[in-house]
C-alpha cells in the first residue's frame, strides 16, 4: 500500500515516545522544538525535490539501477536521505537541550548519567541503522554500504571500530534497555512507512553502488540534510498528530521555490556541427570539429584529450563537446577548471554567454568559485543585481550551530541572474549547477577532507573540463589522476585541454580515468598510442569487453608561424648587477624603436621588479607590470589595461612593454609583437611563445613582423655545461632547464615553425633520448638523478592527502574513509594541493597617529571596524607574501582589533604600513610601492 500512513504505533507508550523524541531544539526551529520524526520526513520531502528538479539524468539512472526497479529510485533517494539523523533517537542526543531531555525522560525513556562521556549522533546512527537493517533481515553487503552514508553525514565517515559507544558509557548513551530498542526500531520503520514502503525489507536495494556513487550520493545527503535543517522554511512542530509526509511535502515544495533551486539544462539533444555556429557566431574549425566528431563516436562516458596549439580555439571546442557528451550520456552542467584566479574570469564571461545559447536563462545558473570572486566586477555586479549581500553569503558560521545556513533573506528575486544564494554559502559552491573556477576545486575534492562528499555530489552529473592540465606539476598531479580515477568510477564525462602533453603524462591521465571506470587497481592494458599529427584528440572510455580508445589528428585552422630563436646570455655573476636589465633595455630600444608591443616574462617577483624600473627608466608610461606580489586591487586594474592595450585589437596600437611573472604563461591573450623570457621547460616556454603574432591582422611595426623570441636567464659557455640562473633552478628543477637549453642552443633552432613543431619540442625534451652535447653529459646525469629523486619525493609526499588511501582503490564502500583524515579550513586545503613553501596573504592598512585607512587612504574606525561601504576597497590590499615570510607574518601579523567579529576579516592578519609605505617583519623590510607592488628590500636582510 502507497499512500499516507498514520503515525501511530502499535504500542501506544511507543507512540507517545515518538511524539517527544526531539530532532531541533526550540532554539534551532524557530522558537518551537522539532519532532525527530519530522525533520526525517523533511528531509525526504526535501530529497524529493531534489530528484524533481535538481538531479541529473544520469544520477537517476543508477539510482533507479540500484534500488532494483523503475520508479523505485526516487523513493529510495527520499528514505536514503530522510533516515540519516536516526542517530538522534539516543540518549547521547536526547540529553542535549534541558527540556527535550525532561520530556523523553517522563515519557519513560530514561538513562544514567555518563558524565563527560560523549558520543556524536551520526556514528550513533550508524550503530543504530546497522542493527535496524540486520534485524529486518538486509544482505549483509547491502548494509555495509548504506549504513556509512549515516555516520559520516557530518562530513566524516568513520570506521567500523569509531561506530563503538564510549567504554564508560555502559549502553547509556545509545539507549539501554528494551524500551530504547523498541522507540529506535520505531522511528526508521515509522518513517519508512510514511514513504510508502510496507517495510524495512522491501527498501533493500538490489545492487551495491560503486564507491564513488556512494560519496555522490552521500553528498546528497548532506544537501538534503542543510536546507531541512533552515528553520525558516522548516519552523519547529511539536505534535505527532501535526506531523505527516504530505505535511512535509508542503513544506518542502515551498522551502524549494523560496530559496530558488534548480539544476542546470535537464535533458539535451545531442547538437549538431551546426550548432557551434549558434553558440559562438562563426563555424567550426577542423580541429573542433574533430573533436566534436570523437565525442559523438565514444561508446561511453570517458576522457577526451585535447591537444592543440595557442589559439586554436580549445575552450570553445571544450563547451560543444561538453554538450554532445551531457545530451549523449545524461549530464545536467558543467564544471570548467582553470590553472589560476586570473584566467578563471574571463572564462566565466564565456561560459555565461554560451549557457545562455544552450538555454535561455541557463546563463544565470553560472557560479564563479576562487577566492577572489568578489573582485570580479561581472560577478560583483550579478550579485548587486539579485540583491545579495556579500557579507553573508561569503561568510561561514559554525556547521553545527546551523548546518551551514547563513542569515540572508530568500525570498524569491523575479529574473534573478546569479545562482540561488544558497548555493553560495559555505562549501556549496560546486552544486551550482554551472560552474568555472580553479582547477584547486577538483583536486580539493580527491583530498580525505571533511565535507569532500560535497564536492563529489558537484562535480558528479557534470561535464568536468579542465584547461591547462600540463602546467599541474608531479607533486598536483598525484591529486589530478586521484579525482581522475574516482571521476572515472562516477561515469563523468572528462575533457582535459593543454597545448601539448608529453606522451607518458597523457598515458598516466588516461591509465587513471580507466582505473577508476574499471574499479580495478590495475585495468586491462589499452594500446595508447600518440597521435600522428597536431592538434590532435585522444578519448578513452569503458565498454564490457574492456578499454577503449580513439586517437586522431588534423591540421591546424592557421598556418605555422615561423618564429625566429634568438639567445641573450645572462651576463656573468660578477658583472655589474644592472647588466641583465640593461641588455633588455637595450634590446628593447632597438626593435620597438618604431613601435610595438613587446611581453617580457621573468621567472621571479624580483626580477621582474627590476627590469620593470629599468624599462621604465627608458620607456617611461609605455611599461606595465604584472606579478603575483600586487595586492587584489592593482592586480585587476593592470591585468584589464594589459589586456586591453595588448589584446587583438585591429586598430593601430601604441607602444607597449609589458613586464610579467608567470602570470602571463597561461591562459593570458594577449598579443605580442617580440617575446623576451627567462628559460624555462619547453612546455612553459612555448606556452610563453603562445602570446607572440597570437592574432592575426594586427599592424606590426617592420622591425617585429617577424616573431621573434629572446630567450635569456642562462649562458652558454661553449665548452662546459651552461650556466643557469640559480632562482630558475629551485622553480624549475636543473634537468628539464639543460635539455631546454640544448634545443634552445642547437645548430637547428634558428627559427621553430610554431604549432606544427611543438609536439615534437616538448616529447624531445621529456623522453630519454640523448640531447645534451657531449660536454654537459655529466652535468645532465647529475641533474637527472636530483631531479628523479625530487619527483619521487613530491610524489610521495602527496599521498598522506589523497582522499583514497594506500592499497585502498578497490574497497566498496565509504567506511574509514576519513581514518587520519587531512584537517583545515579551504585555505589549509589549498596549500595541500599546491606544492612549495606555505604562502601568507594579509590585507594591507596604513596606520598613523590618528588610527587606520585603506591602502587608498579612506579612514577606519579607531580599531580598524570597516564601514560597509570600504569592505571591497579594503579586501582589495590583499597580498601574498613571499614564502620566506611566511612564519614570520604567522608569529607578527594578526587581525585588527576591529576586526574579530567581521565575517570577511576575523581570520585576516592586517600589514600595518606606516605613512611611507614601509613596515618591518622580524629582519625584514618590506613596502608597498604603487608601481612596484610589494617590495622585500635586500638591503635589510
Amino acid at each position: 500500500m502507497v499512500g499516507e500512513y498514520e503515525l501511530e504505533f502499535a504500542d501506544p507508550d511507543v507512540t507517545g515516545q515518538l511524539g517527544v523524541l526531539w530532532g531541533k531544539s526550540a532554539a534551532k526551529a524557530a522558537g518551537r522544538m522539532n519532532l525527530l520524526i519530522c525533520h526525517l520526513l523533511d528531509t525526504a520531502a526535501v530529497a524529493e525535490q531534489i530528484w524533481d528538479h535538481y538531479l541529473a539524468p544520469s544520477t537517476k539512472a543508477w539510482l533507479e539501477d540500484v534500488a532494483g526497479a523503475p520508479g523505485y529510485g526516487r523513493r529510495f533517494f527520499a528514505w536514503i536521505c530522510g533516515v540519516h539523523d536516526c542517530g538522534k533517537a539516543t540518549p547521547a542526543f536526547q540529553q542535549m537541550d534541558e527540556a527535550g531531555a525532561r520530556a523523553v525522560r517522563e515519557a519513560g525513556l530514561t538513562w544514567a548519567s555518563t558524565g563527560r562521556q560523549r558520543w556524536r549522533h551520526d556514528q550513533a546512527g550508524g550503530k543504530l541503522i546497522r542493527d535496524v537493517l540486520h534485524e529486518a533481515g538486509w544482505a549483509d553487503d547491502q548494509i555495509s554500504w548504506v549504513w556509512p552514508l549515516v555516520a559520516g553525514h557530518h562530513g566524516k565517515f568513520p570506521s567500523v571500530g569509531q561506530l563503538r559507544e564510549p567504554s564508560l558509557a555502559r549502553g547509556h548513551l545509545h539507549g539501554k534497555g528494551p524500551e530504547w530498542r523498541r522507540v529506535q526500531s520505531a522511528v526508521v520503520e515509522v518513517f519508512t512507512r510514511q514513504l510508502g514502503f510496507e517495510g524495512l525489507k522491501e527498501v533493500q536495494p538490489v545492487r551495491v553502488p560503486s564507491r564513488a556513487d556512494q560519496l555522490h550520493l552521500s553528498g546528497l545527503v548532506v544537501m538534503a540534510d542543510w536546507i531541512a535543517s533552515d528553520e525558516r522554511h522548516f519552523p519547529g512542530i511539536d505534535q505527532l498528530r501535526d506531523v505527516g509526509l504530505s505535511v512535509s511535502r508542503e513544506r518542502a515544495i515551498k522551502a524549494w521555490e523560496e530559496l530558488g533551486l534548480r539544476g542546470g539544462w535537464g535533458t539535451l539533444a545531442v547538437p549538431g556541427n551546426e550548432a557551434f555556429h549558434d553558440r559562438f557566431g562563426h563555424g567550426p574549425r577542423s580541429s573542433q570539429v574533430m573533436v566534436m566528431d570523437a565525442a559523438r563516436r565514444m561508446g561511453g562516458p570517458g576522457l577526451v584529450i585535447v591537444e592543440a596549439p595557442m589559439g586554436e580555439g580549445k575552450t570553445k571546442t571544450a563547451l560543444l563537446a561538453a554538450e554532445i557528451l551531457a545530451a549523449r550520456f545524461g549530464a545536467d552542467g558543467v564544471f570548467v577548471g582553470m590553472p589560476t584566479q586570473a584566467t578563471s574570469d574571463p572564462i566565466f564571461s564565456q561560459v555565461r554567454q554560451w549557457a545562455g545559447k544552450v538555454a535561455p536563462g541557463l546563463e544565470s545558473q553560472v557560479a564563479l568559485l576562487h577566492g577572489k570572486r568578489r573582485f570580479n566586477r561581472e560577478w560583483q555586479a550579478l550579485l548587486e543585481q539579485a540583491g545579495d549581500s556579500p557579507d553573508d553569503i561569503y561568510g561561514t558560521v559554525d556547521e553545527d550551530a546551523m548546518y551551514g545556513m547563513s542569515p540572508f533573506d530568500t525570498g524569491e528575486v523575479p529574473e534573478r541572474r546569479a545562482p540561488a544564494e544558497w548555493f553560495l554559502g559555505s562549501k556549496r559552491g560546486l552544486l551550482t549547477p554551472l560552474v568555472v573556477g580553479t582547477i584547486d576545486q577538483l583536486l580539493f575534492a580527491a583530498t580525505r577532507t571533511k565535507h569532500v562528499m560535497l564536492r563529489m555530489a558537484g562535480l558528479a552529473g557534470k561535464v568536468v573540463i579542465l584547461d591547462e592540465v600540463h602546467a599541474a606539476d608531479v607533486y598536483m598531479a598525484q591529486f589530478l589522476l586521484e579525482g581522475l580515477r574516482w571521476l572515472g568510477q562516477a561515469r563523468v564525462p572528462v575533457v582535459l585541454l593543454s597545448a601539448t602533453l608529453p606522451p607518458a603524462q597523457r598515458r598516466a591521465l588516461v591509465d587513471a580515468y580507466l582505473a577508476g571506470a574499471a574499479s580495478r587497481e590495475n585495468p586491462p592494458a589499452l594500446d595508447l598510442p600518440s597521435p600522428d599529427g597536431y592538434p590532435s584528440v585522444t578519448a578513452a572510455w569503458m565498454e564490457d569487453s574492456g578499454p577503449q580508445r580513439l586517437v586522431d589528428h588534423c591540421a591546424s585552422w592557421r598556418e605555422d608561424l615561423s618564429v625566429r630563436v634568438e639567445v641573450l646570455p645572462e651576463p656573468a655573476a660578477t658583472s655589474a648587477p644592472a647588466a641583465s636589465t640593461d641588455a633588455v633595455v637595450t634590446l628593447l630600444a632597438d626593435r620597438l624603436r618604431h613601435g610595438g608591443c613587446a611581453l617580457v616574462i621573468r621567472n621571479t617577483v624580483d626580477r621582474a621588479q627590476e627590469t620593470y624600473q629599468a624599462l621604465r627608466a627608458q620607456f617611461r608610461d609605455d611599461v606595465l607590470l604584472l606579478h603575483g606580489r600586487l595586492h587584489a586591487a592593482h592586480r585587476a586594474d593592470r591585468t584589464e589595461t594589459a589586456l586591453a592595450r595588448l589584446g587583438p585589437s585591429q586598430a593601430s596600437r601604441r607602444r607597449t612593454i609589458l613586464v610579467a611573472t608567470q602570470l602571463a604563461e597561461q591562459s593570458f591573450d594577449v598579443d605580442a609583437d617580440i617575446l623576451v623570457t627567462d628559460l624555462a621547460p619547453i612546455d612553459l616556454l612555448l606556452q610563453r611563445i603562445g602570446r607572440l603574432h597570437r592574432h592575426s591582422g594586427v599592424p606590426r611595426p617592420v622591425a617585429v613582423q617577424e616573431p621573434c623570441v629572446v630567450i635569456t636567464g642562462f649562458r652558454d659557455s661553449g665548452s662546459d655545461a651552461p650556466w643557469i640562473l640559480p632562482a630558475s633552478e629551485v622553480i624549475y628543477d636543473r634537468y628539464l632547464l639543460l635539455r631546454t637549453a640544448a634545443i634552445v642552443c642547437g645548430a637547428d633552432t634558428s627559427s621553430w615553425n610554431i604549432p606544427g613543431r611543438v609536439p615534437a619540442l616538448v616529447a624531445d625534451v621529456y623522453g630519454n633520448t640523448p640531447l645534451v652535447p657531449d660536454a654537459w653529459a655529466e652535468a645532465e646525469r647529475a641533474a637527472y638523478a636530483d631531479w628523479d629523486a625530487d619527483q619521487q619525493a613530491r610524489a610521495d609526499s602527496a599521498q598522506k592527502f589523497l582522499l583514497t588511501r594506500f592499497k585502498e582503490h578497490e574497497n566498496t564502500t565509504l567506511e574509514g574513509l576519513h581514518y587520519a583524515e587531512t584537517k583545515g579550513d579551504d585555505e589549509v586545503v589549498q596549500a595541500i594541493v599546491r606544492d612549495g613553501d606555505p604562502t601568507i596573504e594579509v590585507v594591507i592598512v596604513h596606520k598613523d597617529v590618528n588610527g587606520y585607512t585603506t591602502w587608498t587612504g579612506r579612514r577606519l574606525g579607531v580599531n580598524g571596524e570597516v564601514p560597509v561601504d570600504l569592505l571591497d576597497e579594503v579586501l582589495g590590499g590583499t597580498v601574498r607574501l613571499p614564502a620566506k615570510l611566511a612564519a614570520v607574518a604567522e608569529n607578527e601579523l594578526q587581525p585588527l582589533d576591529g576586526w574579530r567579529d567581521h565575517p570577511w576579516l576575523r581570520h585576516s592578519r592586517a600589514l600595518k604600513l606606516d605613512t611611507q609605505g614601509r613596515a618591518s617583519l622580524d629582519r625584514w623590510a618590506v613596502r608597498y610601492d604603487t608601481q612596484l607592488g610589494l617590495v622585500v628590500d635586500k638591503g635589510q636582510q
